[in-house]
């Protein structure tokens, strides 16, 4: 459709970038999908165009590398820079370890890809939005930004800087009327368990063990209402929790 919006989904390839990018094409959005395993980035395209004739522009490269970040997002197709939502998912957590344990390659890997990446990925875009005089960041933050639980460390500070990244975008970009809201999920089943204990299956298991965590479709659906509220309404920070979770470090399991 010649008149559908666009919304650019980093970390596409699986859990909540996967399913927003999912949702969105659902809806008849075209969609711009980045990621690190290009196979699957190609698989989501294939996907998305044969199951809601959206339009999907898959990318591949990694949010760590400046340079990659600019080289595909700074020259995008002139059909291609109408984004009306960027959606900065892309995000790890490596290991759970004591501070004095934790693995410092862990430390960087996260660094980069949550912070650094999320800023190269904003500068990239912010052209397109300036140009438009609207636009909106959607930044996928974590629980893990309003309280630091044991053997977090790490992680937990990477979200609390998305979380102080975010309200400095608001300020800084309030007068070219650029929306900014950060989206903090709790426990969800995704791949994100799995990551973090570097394939040990049985320890991401007991993770989600006694109780229903959210699912990615949750916070794709939430996106997609928070993206499509009026101009004028902007959710500036959202916290959303499975009902058996009442913080980052607060959840009743069965069992």
């Amino acid at each position: 459709m010649a008149d559908s919006k666009i919304i650019l989904v980093t970390g596409a390839t699986a859990g909540f970038g996967k399913a927003i990018a999912e949702t969105f094409a659902a809806k008849g959005w075209d969609v711009i999908i980045t990621g690190r395993r290009q196979e699957r980035l190609k698989e989501l395209a294939q996907k998305l165009t044969g199951g809601y004739g959206v339009r999907v522009l898959p990318l591949h490269f990694d949010v760590r590398d400046k340079v990659a970040v600019n080289e595909q997002l700074g020259q995008l197709p002139d059909n291609w820079r109408e984004i009306d939502v960027l959606v900065n998912n892309a995000g790890l957590a490596l290991g759970r370890d004591l501070f004095d344990q934790a693995s410092m390659d862990d430390w960087e890997a996260m660094i980069d890809t949550n912070i650094k990446g999320l800023l190269y990925v904003s500068r990239a875009v912010l052209p397109y939005f300036e140009k438009r005089g609207e636009g909106h960041i959607i930044n996928i933050g974590s629980t893990a930004a309003k309280d630091v639980y044991p053997m977090g460390n790490v992680y937990c500070a990477t979200k609390s800087a998305v979380e102080a990244i975010s309200k400095a975008q608001r300020i800084d970009l309030l007068s070219k009327k650029i929306k900014v809201t950060a989206i903090h999920p709790g426990a969800a089943a995704t791949e994100f368990s799995l990551v973090r204990f570097k394939g040990d299956q049985a320890e991401s298991d007991k993770v989600y063990k006694g109780y229903q965590a959210l699912e990615a479709t949750d916070i794709a659906d939430i996106t997609y209402y928070v993206a499509t509220l009026p101009k004028h309404v902007c959710i500036n920070d959202l916290v959303v929790t499975c009902t058996a979770q009442a913080n980052a470090f607060f959840t009743h399991k069965e069992g």
